[in-house]
């Protein structure tokens, strides 16, 4: 099961059976962002970032999206991610989210 959303200039796909949100660049790859579920939260795992789309928006337009999406569903996160760790620093205003 797929959920579809425009973010700007990209399309990010919530893949529910992976586990992940997905930023698809044609030609440069795929960010992708794992999650889990624990007791209600939404745990940010990892942010896989390819070389081709490093140094570019694409990887802070999919954290941003998933912070929004947990912001709007009420949801709980807690962040393994350093990558989410650094956006959650850069921009304080989703700080209300973490457990």
């Amino acid at each position: 099961m797929h959920t579809t959303h425009q973010h700007n200039q990209y399309t990010i796909v919530n893949n529910k059976r992976g586990f992940a949100f997905e930023l698809s660049v044609p030609d440069a790859g795929t960010v992708s962002l794992t999650y889990r579920w624990l007791k209600g939260d939404m745990l940010l795992m990892q942010t896989t970032v390819p070389p081709a789309l490093q140094n570019t928006a694409a990887p802070d337009a999919l954290i941003a999206h998933v912070l929004q999406h947990a912001a709007a569903h009420s949801l709980r996160i807690r962040v393994y991610c350093p990558l989410v760790t650094q956006y959650l620093q850069q921009h304080p205003q989703y700080a209300g989210l973490l457990t």
